[in-house]
C-alpha cells in the first residue's frame, strides 16, 4: 500500500517527458552580466524595504515613548504638587500621616522669636 503511493506520489508538476531540449537551456539559462544585474536590484530592492520598515517602527517607537513619558511625567508633578500642597497644610493629612511642617514653623516663631524679642529692653533698640 504503502509503495504503490509512494510511487504514485507526484513529485513534481512537470510533465513526464524530460527531454531537455538545447532551446529549453538557452531560456533558463542567464549571463554573468544579467545575474549580476539581477542581484544588485534585489539588494538593492531588499535595502530600500529594510530602511522603509526602520523608520516605520522608529517613528512608532518615539510616539509611544513621548506618550509614556508624558504619562509618566504628569504623575511625577501630581505627586509633587500633592507632597508640596500637604507639606504646607493645605490638603489634610492622608492615614493620620500628617507632615504639615507650616503649623510647627508658626509655633517655633511664636515661642521663640517672640520669647527673645521680649528679651530685649526697648531702649536698646532706640539708642543705636
Amino acid at each position: 500500500m504503502i509503495k504503490t503511493i509512494l510511487q504514485e506520489f507526484p513529485l513534481s508538476d512537470l510533465p513526464k517527458e524530460r527531454s531537455i531540449t538545447e532551446e529549453k537551456i538557452r531560456k533558463y539559462t542567464y549571463t554573468k552580466e544579467e545575474v549580476n544585474i539581477l542581484l544588485e536590484a534585489a539588494v538593492k530592492e531588499a535595502v530600500d524595504e529594510a530602511r522603509k520598515i526602520d523608520e516605520e517602527s522608529m517613528l512608532k517607537h518615539n510616539r509611544d515613548a513621548t506618550v509614556l513619558s508624558m504619562i509618566l511625567g504628569f504623575t511625577a508633578l501630581a505627586l509633587f504638587v500633592d507632597g508640596l500642597l500637604r507639606l504646607l497644610g493645605v490638603i489634610p493629612p492622608f492615614m493620620d500621616i500628617d507632615i504639615d511642617v507650616l503649623d510647627k514653623i508658626v509655633d517655633r516663631v511664636e515661642t521663640d522669636v517672640i520669647d527673645r524679642i521680649r528679651q530685649v529692653p526697648i531702649q536698646k533698640i532706640f539708642h543705636r
